[in-house]
């Protein structure tokens, strides 16, 4: 992100309105965002998703692969009403992104086209508005393509909503294309001109007929909340046309409602009928700031995102809740630790320029807060505060083990590793400390190609990854008496330990047992403890290759020698002990078996558990998912060796929308070919 310094303040007549374009991948809402701007004057020409040309989408990430991979921010102003578009990715993996930027929304516009396969991505979404009572209208993009009536359109997407999708606008049709509209609120038709805005013309007697219908309909949506426009729709009164504008906007704002408009944003159709509605429905800043924080004092900034630039350093995109904020000033991290700004930006796509102050409502860029993170608050005054309203971080569902290609560049690599993670929650590094590897984690395939190109690209890294081990473990079905004994003698002070262990199998998960039975001093107490720590070092990788559990050691016997025992001597005596007995205890393998919830449309349901049983699971049951409408929760229970890549196939199955969680449940032995295959891929791991 380039940074610029043009030395001026952030000037605003009124306080600007933050709304979020949010939608299913594909659905047209980094197009809409270049027709808003095109529509203001913000940029002299419309550019195209195809053509590489847009404001948004302008990361090298996005642009190689065609699809928005972050927030993309622009601001523009419309007869005089200042807005900022947060664009959003409306791909499942990158949902997150949306879940910040509606952190410090006043309104969403949900982009959605005439296409029932994604429907359910479009009610992931919706759920997630309606949860944080966002308000929202829905804008049916792409309907020069659409082949079906709007109403139509409407009832394939309404199961994805909670509540009414309710019509604002008809469509004028002319030889099976819509070239116009007529607004239900107004009673009027517009035609539409290509990137122009549209004109006013006179309806003809069949499309009066067809509006008067269909605002009966958005009428009688709005009377189930307002008792007086029913009994005047149940007396033939006609409505006073102030109170039906009331009654869209009260409703759509206390989400009651979802008015839905329309057009084609790459040809720039209704753009200017949505700017209208946006300038006279959006909610102003206090209704979030009352969401965030009540009664109580709203001079604030709401964190909605973390950006780590190559030059200008860390910066914090946040919403100005109330008050005004200045480069220098000494803001509070939740109302306690204090932290100071330095730097202060205005964000314009890839363009981050620098500014002196930001009123009421303003998204900008904090400079260089090192100790804040995306859903933080920062407040004016020392006052113990706290974000009500942040999301849940999503569960990872898809890992790759990481490493640097180069030893040299470890510790940049772990650097880089922690920024991503601050730019992107759902991004999850971690050490698994059984198979030593640096685990990378996200929410898909795609998700984690991009965290390794930034690598690549942002940061000069050559990584390698590869697929994580799986971490088995072994233990033994028999158990056996051995004594051995370590003796060696260098010159000086030998090294003498002698030990006799009886070693035996537990029941699955007790873990391991170390006792003794000692008695006459035949082994030094205080030489017993070194014992124990040969025996756990010995177990740590059993005659398969893996840690051992399940098993119980007791020291039965022994000899020392009073000049040459020491430490070190009965230590490796107990290895030697273990070493060589455990081969003769039957040793089996272990796989873990996790405990998987699988949330998918229930028309996939069916497709689900033939996957799961592919894969070795064994499935538990499926129920209804809880306030999900037409969704299924599948359980099972599935060896870990086989969720790697599970996430790629339900995806493949299920449109793009599945998800699943996923927990250790217990260690099960693994014989026969499977595990024989287990110790192949595990030997080949191991030497790679």
């Amino acid at each position: 992100m380039a940074i610029k310094n043009n030395g001026k303040g952030h000037q605003a007549d009124g306080a600007p309105r933050c709304i979020a374009l949010v939608g299913p991948f594909g659905s047209g809402k980094t197009s809409l965002l270049e027709a808003l701007l095109a529509r203001t004057d913000k940029v002299a020409r419309q550019g195209t998703v195809a053509d590489g040309n847009t404001v948004g989408d302008a990361a090298p990430e996005a642009r190689a692969h065609c699809m928005s991979v972050e927030l993309n921010i622009a601001d523009a102003t419309y007869l005089d009403d200042r807005f900022i578009f947060v664009d959003c990715p409306g791909s499942v993996e990158f949902l997150s992104e949306m879940d910040g930027a509606l952190s410090g929304a006043d309104l969403a516009i949900v982009v959605a086209e005439d296409d029932e396969r994604k429907v359910p991505a479009l009610q992931l979404i919706l759920k997630a508005l309606e949860a944080r009572a966002i308000p929202r209208v829905l804008f049916l993009n792409k309907i020069d393509k659409s082949t079906r009536r709007v109403r139509d359109v409407l009832s394939v997407l309404q199961p994805a909503s909670a509540v009414p999708l309710v019509l604002r606008q008809i469509p004028i049709w002319e030889d099976n294309q819509a070239t116009g509209f007529i607004d239900l609120a107004l009673e009027r038709a517009h035609v539409y001109h290509e990137k122009e805005p549209s004109t006013r013309i006179d309806m003809c007697d069949a499309d009066r007929t067809r509006e008067h219908e269909a605002r009966f309909t958005m009428l009688e949506h709005l009377a189930d909340h307002d008792d007086d426009l029913m009994e005047a729709l149940l007396e033939d009164i006609a409505p006073d046309r102030d109170q039906v504008f009331a009654d869209l906007v009260n409703e759509m704002r206390d989400g009651l409602i979802c008015p839905v408009f329309f057009g084609a944003a790459e040809h720039g159709n209704g753009v200017s009928r949505l700017l209208k509605a946006l300038r006279h429905e959006v909610p102003g800043v206090d209704l979030l700031a009352g969401r965030v924080l009540g009664q109580r004092n709203r001079n604030a900034l709401q964190v909605i995102k973390t950006l780590h630039t190559q030059h200008g350093g860390k910066l914090s995109i946040a919403r100005v809740l109330d008050g005004q904020v200045s480069d220098g000033d000494s803001l509070f991290l939740n109302g306690e630790r204090e932290v100071k700004v330095s730097g202060l930006f205005s964000i314009f796509g890839q363009q981050a320029t620098k500014i002196a102050t930001a009123g009421k409502g303003a998204l900008v860029a904090l400079g260089r807060m090192e100790d804040v993170g995306t859903g933080d608050l920062l407040c004016f005054d020392a006052e113990a505060l706290s974000s009500l309203y942040l999301a849940e971080a999503r569960p990872p569902v898809l890992a790759t083990a990481i490493s640097a290609a180069q030893r040299k560049d470890e510790v940049r690599l772990s650097s880089a590793l922690v920024k991503l993670a601050e730019e992107d929650p759902s991004l999850t590094i971690s050490q698994n400390q059984t198979t030593a590897e640096t685990l990378l984690a996200g929410q898909g395939e795609m998700h984690l190609r991009v965290a390794q190109e930034r690598l690549a690209g942002k940061y000069g890294l050559d990584i390698s990854v590869y697929a994580p081990r799986v971490p088995y473990a072994e233990t033994i079905r028999s158990g056996t008496k051995i004594r051995r004994r370590h003796k060696k003698q260098s010159g000086g002070h030998g090294q003498f330990g002698d030990v006799a262990l009886e070693i035996g199998p537990l029941p699955r998960g007790e873990g391991v047992q170390f006792t003794d039975t000692i008695s006459g001093g035949v082994v030094p107490k205080q030489y017993i403890p070194s014992v124990k720590d040969g025996v756990l070092e010995a177990l740590g990788r059993g005659p398969l290759g893996f840690p051992v559990v399940d098993v119980s050691i007791c020291l039965t016997d022994g000899s020392y020698h009073s000049v040459d025992s020491s430490d070190q001597a009965f230590k490796m005596a107990g290895i030697l002990a273990i070493r060589e007995g455990l081969p003769e205890c039957k040793p089996v393998l272990l796989e873990p078996i996790q405990k998987v919830v699988i949330a998918c449309p229930s028309d996939a349901t069916a497709r689900v558990n033939a996957i799961v049983s592919a894969r070795r699971g064994q499935l538990l049951g499926f129920d209804a998912r809880p306030d999900w409408p037409g969704w299924d929760e599948v359980q099972a229970l599935m060896p870990e060796a086989e969720i790697g890549d599970l996430i790629v196939e339900l995806r493949s199955a299920t449109a793009g929308v599945a998800s699943y969680t996923a927990e250790f449940d217990h260690l099960a032995e693994l014989s026969g070919k499977a595990a024989e295959l287990a110790l192949q891929r595990s030997g080949k791991q191991q030497a790679a």
